[in-house]
């Protein structure tokens, strides 16, 4: 059997557009280093409305964020500052803690402007959960392409081509865009593999996958995607975790009593100020929509 289990994504509608959860969920926590898995849009935003996600805290993961359309200004309590667009990936790793803010482009507020991507945590590695926090981005990233299918390798090694971004530990992420009648092959090196249908249509060895939600691909099995009439894959993965992760919030860690300082710290302020976004915060919630258990 090519796909071993598909996680239905829960969405939130947050009004300008919709956000599809499918990790952490109660059948699955991870695919590989990935533990939050979200895929925002299409869709278009009107005039006077802008993506806003106010500064909020992190410990014990690493974001990746990575758009098709659109523009997000990302800014962090180390000071750093990068607008994101599409082909261009941005890495912040918590570790120890971090803060940061995502919102629209101030000269974008009063027009209509496109939101479409995705946003993913990876859990950090056993003796790395709590390292100095940092920030990249990268845009140079590779394109393998033939006629019918193109893939950009976000991070770790596909197709003989290895992306610069920092890997913790093992990790595979990528872009497949296929034309109609396109197919290509996914490696089968990485210990756990998914993918996740974002737009079009496409199937795995002729099975159809079903959009937006997330098919676990069975281990070592070399197999291929196809698309009759074109679409957008996500592949994403790596090396198996052994050591269980908790996500509460915004938190991810082996440790249940770090997670908890980690609550303290911020509704006590320990958490440092986001230089440029230091004016607004979201509270420490009472019921976190994400948690895994």
């Amino acid at each position: 059997m090519t796909i071993l289990q598909t996680v239905q994504p829960v969405t939130h509608d947050l009004g300008a557009f919709q956000v599809r959860r499918v990790l952490p969920s109660p059948r699955r926590v991870m695919v590989g280093p990935f533990i939050f898995v979200d895929q925002f849009g299409p869709a278009i935003i009107p005039p006077g409305h802008a993506m806003d996600v106010r500064p909020h805290p992190h410990i014990g993961l690493a974001t990746v964020t990575w758009l098709f359309e659109g523009a997000i200004d990302h800014r962090d309590s180390l000071g750093s500052f990068a607008t994101i667009r599409p082909g261009q990936v941005n890495l912040m790793t918590a570790g120890a803690g971090i803060v940061h803010s995502e919102r629209g482009l101030p000269a974008e507020r009063d027009q209509p402007k496109p939101m479409y991507g995705m946003q993913t945590w990876l859990a950090l590695p056993d003796g790395q959960e709590d390292i100095a926090p940092a920030f990249e981005s990268h845009a140079d990233l590779p394109l393998v392409e033939d006629n019918c299918a193109s893939a950009r390798v976000i991070m770790g090694t596909l197709w003989g081509r290895t992306a610069a971004t920092t890997q913790h530990s093992a990790t595979i992420y990528a872009e497949i865009v296929l034309a109609p009648g396109g197919t290509l092959p996914i490696d089968a090196e990485a210990d756990e593999r998914a993918v996740m249908l974002v737009g079009g249509e496409a199937s795995v060895d002729g099975v159809e996958l079903e959009l937006y939600s997330l098919a676990v691909l069975a281990p070592g099995a070399s197999v291929k995607l196809g698309s009759t009439l074109g679409g957008r894959v996500m592949l994403l993965g790596g090396e198996a975790f052994v050591t269980p992760r908790h996500v509460w919030w915004n938190f991810v860690h082996s440790s249940r009593d770090r997670i908890n300082q980690a609550k303290r710290d911020w509704d006590e302020g320990r958490f440092p100020l986001v230089p440029g976004d230091a004016d607004e915060f979201i509270p420490l919630p009472q019921v976190p929509l994400t948690r895994s258990d």
